[in-house]
């Protein structure tokens, strides 16, 4: 244990001890080896770190900075991510055990974020408002709202900081991030690297630790002007319960259980593939999984063969092994949450088609096998509720109505997938499907450009595009009487 890496906060540009003395151990989940210990984060680590962060907010040298000279800041972080991405991706693999060969892939294309919000920077503006009375001008400007609270999840630790982060120090605020306590390694790299860059200190902070310790200190400090927090449905309803009490604003990008759609004109060999990864690309640990397949009867028997076929044939094992198909589930109580949903499916009727039995990846770690169920319906609750592994309940359908009525069935709204060689049933599934976002003969595509919602109980804000930068900013009217001439009567409003 005296040889492990143990990590501080990162605190106003230093690191920083953790103000109890206590750490806690972050394991490698493809063998459940400890890999490093990090600061237990208690109130006053989070006090300490929203204090730098205000500080850093009001300190000239980034209060009066031009909005191009922050976009430089940006770009240059974007550039020392992509120079440190070999070591970024490693370090995510082996913290949270999804693939190599995809951690490269996201960590090679994170630099086009802070690059797209580097040239939005400075391209942040309000209007000029028509009024009633020429003499008097009206315009609005766009502000930066402060500290920025941003608790981020296990399964895509950078990817999903940055959908936070970028944006907010694009519109000029200062952040404090809580990282999930099974990945905090990369994030106090980010923010070494932001230090680098030659973002003042302060403007970005790590308080790493639990949820129920730093994150609700996180949540409830009283110089916190935002909180957006990527999780489950139900830590974001009571976040949205606090920062609604103190009138405070949040981005919340919530859970799924979205649906993939196969129509009988579909590509089945396209849609198989899509299929597979919506569900067991990243082991299914990702909120847009599309969990529940819905096939035509005239195409359900290819898709389920063809599925289940490449379902059995995934490669599970060490996820730094570029042949590796399927890495472990992020931490041992993942995997008994899926294996205990794949047994309450049993119980509801459903039928395992394949896979439905965890598994040490003969790494000793915390794999489960990819799953295919059937003989279920919209009315269990392995179809209706978030697993988060790699499970897929497949369910036939005869009409678009019918589709259309099951599909929506759900309490969540974040994405869903459409397969058809018909472009007009494309559009119109588009418009009908309640999900923030929809795919069409694709599946888990994003881009720092094309902002994303959640509908329902899928969460409240927007994050990526040019619509983010409202969650990070506030309005503010100013109004400029040009006239000279005295106030005829001051008891009517004047416009």
């Amino acid at each position: 244990m005296s040889d492990l890496e143990q990590y501080e906060h990162h605190i106003g540009g230093e690191w920083v001890a953790p103000a109890a003395g206590e750490y806690f151990e972050s394991t490698n989940p493809a063998t459940g080896a400890t890999l490093y210990t990090a600061a237990r984060g208690s109130a006053a680590d989070v006090g300490r770190a929203v204090q730098a962060a205000r500080t850093a907010f009001e300190d000239p040298r980034w209060r009066d900075l031009s909005q191009t000279r922050r976009g430089h800041l940006l770009r240059r972080l974007g550039d020392l991510i992509g120079e440190h991405a070999d070591e970024l991706a490693r370090m995510e693999t082996e913290d949270n055990g999804k693939l190599l060969r995809e951690m490269r892939g996201q960590l090679t294309t994170l630099p086009e974020y802070y690059w797209y919000y580097a040239g939005l920077a400075d391209k942040i503006q309000g209007d000029v408002i028509p009024t009633s009375d020429r003499r008097v001008l009206n315009y609005t400007t766009r502000e930066p709202l402060g500290v920025v609270g941003a608790i981020t999840p296990w399964n895509s630790p950078l990817t999903l900081t940055t959908s936070k982060l970028a944006p907010a120090l694009c519109a000029g605020n200062t952040v404090v991030i809580k990282p999930s306590e099974h990945t905090s390694a990369t994030v106090l790299k980010l923010a070494e690297l932001a230090l680098e860059a030659g973002f003042p200190p302060g403007a970005v902070n790590v308080v790493t630790g639990f949820g129920p310790e730093a994150g609700q200190a996180l949540v409830d400090h009283p110089q916190l002007a935002k909180i957006s927090f990527t999780g489950s449905t139900g830590t974001g309803a009571r976040i949205a319960a606090s920062t609604a009490a103190r009138f405070i604003g949040s981005t919340l990008e919530l859970g799924g259980k979205s649906p993939n759609i196969v129509f009988e004109d579909a590509n089945v060999a396209n849609a198989s593939m899509g299929v597979v990864a919506g569900i067991f690309a990243a082991a299914g640990q990702t909120c847009i999984a599309g969990s529940r397949v819905f096939a035509h009867t005239s195409v359900y028997d290819e898709l389920l063969e063809r599925v289940t076929e490449r379902a059995r044939s995934i490669r599970i094992g060490d996820p730094l092994e570029d042949t590796t198909e399927l890495g472990p589930l992020a931490f041992a109580d993942q995997r008994d949450k899926v294996a205990g949903y794949v047994d309450l499916g049993r119980s509801e009727g459903a039928r395992v088609l394949t896979g439905g039995r965890p598994t040490d990846g003969g790494l000793g770690g915390w794999f489960y096998e990819p799953t295919v169920l059937v003989d279920v319906d919209n009315s269990m609750r392995v179809v209706r509720e978030e697993i988060f592994g790699p499970v897929a309940a497949i369910m036939p359908f005869e009409t678009e109505e019918e589709v259309v009525r099951l599909a929506n069935d759900t309490e969540y709204g974040l994405a869903a997938g459409v397969w058809t060689s018909d472009l007009s049933r494309g559009h119109r599934m588009a418009a009908r499907l309640e999900a923030g976002t929809v795919w069409v003969n694709t599946y888990r595509a994003m881009s720092p450009m094309s902002p994303r919602q959640g509908f329902k109980n899928s969460g409240v804000g927007v994050e990526h595009g040019t619509e983010t930068i409202r969650e990070y900013t506030r309005l503010k009217s100013v109004w400029i009487n040009t006239s000279q001439e005295p106030v005829a009567d001051p008891f009517v409003m004047r416009s």
